[in-house]
């Protein structure tokens, strides 16, 4: 009996994988995804800046009001989105649904982040109201913050989150703070991913290939994006591994790395302060930071006006 032999396999049946599987059977490559799950539904609130994702990215809700809390309240002018996992999840018939690897001229490992040491953590909840807002970050009350979205009619999912620790804050403490801000809703959702992940060996896609922002800890946005561009890459014969991670990637992620650092140094006071000098930036600049994984200029940039504009006592630490 003759081996299979497909074009790609891609092994993971996330929000990642499911992308590069779709985008290579859309460029007629023969491709195959291993999920031992392919039933299972996606539980996690998945949100993105607007203008990171590709056209006609699948989204639930949308928020045009965005407001963030440091000192003094802030408006960020850009729309935010919750994904909609049902059709990030669905694949064309043209993929074929594997329970184990086979052989393939391309392998590409999309099972998640490796482990990493600084964490983000999160619990969340969800409660009924009538707000349009999503509230990003909320530092007032101490040294995790609220983060808030609408997911469309009237719920909205309210989380306590801490952004960056070394090791993660405890869900338990999380919890605790949350229900000491609100009745709890809904099934909890809880959070936990490391913001310093290593990387994959081999051939990787998404959280594997260290995706993850090191800021904000996102990567689904960055997969969407990328996962077209691979697969052409494979489709015209050329190295998909520069899309992956491009010298200007990479030498973008080694910048945001270094602001992590920075980050877990700082305590409660001193991070409200970070945050208040960072949403009085010039929004090209908190984008360029945000989302632009390969904008070498407008990240320095964002770097060195953030530098500028910080006070005495911050400086030293941004160094």
């Amino acid at each position: 009996m003759d081996v299979v032999t497909y074009d790609v396999v891609v092994i993971g049946g996330g929000p990642a994988g499911r992308a590069l599987a779709r985008a290579c059977a859309q460029e007629g490559l023969y491709t195959a995804i291993v999920d031992r799950q392919p039933d299972r539904v996606y539980t996690a609130t998945y949100g993105a800046w607007a203008d990171e994702l590709p056209a006609g990215t699948p989204t639930k809700a949308v928020s045009t009001t965005v407001r963030a809390y440091a000192r003094t309240e802030h408006l960020i002018p850009r729309t935010y989105v919750v994904l909609d996992n049902a059709n990030l999840h669905e694949l064309p018939e043209e993929v074929e649904v594997l329970q184990q690897p086979a052989p393939a001229r391309y392998t590409f490992n999309a099972t998640g982040a490796r482990k990493g040491r600084a964490e983000q953590t999160a619990v969340g909840t969800v409660i009924e109201s009538d707000s349009t807002e999503t509230t990003l970050m909320d530092w007032r009350d101490g040294d995790t913050f609220l983060y808030t979205v609408p997911l469309g009619g009237n719920r909205v999912l309210v989380e306590e989150t801490c952004l960056a620790r070394r090791p993660g804050m405890s869900l338990k403490v999380l919890r605790e703070r949350l229900h000491a801000r609100l009745q709890p809703g809904g099934e909890e959702e809880r959070v936990r991913f490391p913001l310093d992940a290593p990387r994959a060996e081999g051939l990787a896609f998404g959280a594997a290939a260290g995706f993850i922002h090191p800021a904000t800890g996102y990567s689904v946005a960055t997969s969407l994006t990328l996962a077209p561009r691979v697969a052409r890459a494979i489709k015209t014969k050329k190295d998909p591994k520069r899309v992956i991670w491009s010298p200007s990637a990479r030498l973008v992620h080694a910048t945001r790395k270094h602001g992590l650092e920075v980050l877990l140094e700082l305590d409660a006071e001193e991070t409200r302060d970070f945050f208040e000098v960072f949403f009085r930036l010039d929004p090209d600049h908190q984008r360029a930071y945000l989302s632009g994984r390969e904008d070498v200029k407008g990240v320095a940039k964002a770097m060195t006006a953030l530098f500028k504009a910080a006070p005495s006592h911050l400086r030293w630490k941004l160094l």
